[in-house]
């Protein structure tokens, strides 16, 4: 009796053995797939929307947009806050801001420094792209976390050209930054060495420019 009770106690320990071996490998086995899945299928639709649009892959990005109430098109780069937006802003890509504009991105969005596709645009002398957001609604005295609005970026890079268009569209060269300086202010400090310094004044003369002051970020 004894014998035969430890002998079916053997049979199931090595029962028991036999099931832990087979969980183990079947754990290995699912482990081994995943690591076999390639990396750009783990992560997120989001971010392979805005990796489409760095290499500038229209097929992906138009299946992407085709999805039915997709919001992707404004999704955002989640360490820098970045859209599809900035970053054809950054790269000066006139014809994908026009393309993505036309699938609802919102040519307003900040970024995690408060920074829009305008003030961006500005900021790299981009004049076609600055021409191009003002036409699509981007708002002209929209500032950065810094306070920096469009118009300042131009006055900082001398760029009359970009201040032309900017106080066109009705941007206030009187608006102050977080320093509490305005356009107006840092392009009188630089003299008539900079040429927004001229188109901030002939605005004045001709009553295109706004005059009073505005505080904070538009809502």
């Amino acid at each position: 009796m004894i014998k035969r009770w430890r002998m079916t106690r053997g049979i199931t320990v090595v029962r028991g053995a036999l099931a832990a071996r087979a969980a183990l490998a079947a754990l290995a086995l699912v482990g081994g797939l995943a690591l076999a899945i390639p990396a750009q299928a783990q992560f997120s639709d989001g971010y392979k929307f805005l990796e489409a649009v760095k290499k500038k892959d229209g097929q992906k990005v138009t299946d992407s947009l085709a999805e039915p109430g997709t919001t992707i098109v404004n999704t955002r780069d989640i360490t820098t806050g970045d859209t599809a937006m900035h970053i054809v802003t950054q790269r000066r890509d006139a014809a994908w801001i026009s393309f993505l504009a036309a699938h609802g991105a919102n040519v307003n969005a900040r970024n995690v420094r408060g920074v829009t596709p305008l003030v961006l645009a500005c900021n790299l002398g981009f004049t076609d792209g600055v021409e191009l957001l003002i036409s699509l609604g981007a708002r002209v005295d929209e500032p950065n976390d810094t306070g920096e609005t469009p118009l300042i970026a131009a006055v900082h890079r001398r760029d009359g050209l970009v201040a032309r268009m900017l106080l066109k569209a009705g941007a206030n060269p009187n608006r102050p930054d977080n320093s509490g300086r305005s356009a107006r202010d840092y392009a009188t400090l630089d003299g008539h060495a900079n040429p927004a310094l001229s188109e901030i004044e002939n605005a004045a003369k001709t009553g295109t420019a706004k005059t009073g002051k505005t505080y904070g970020p538009s809502l």
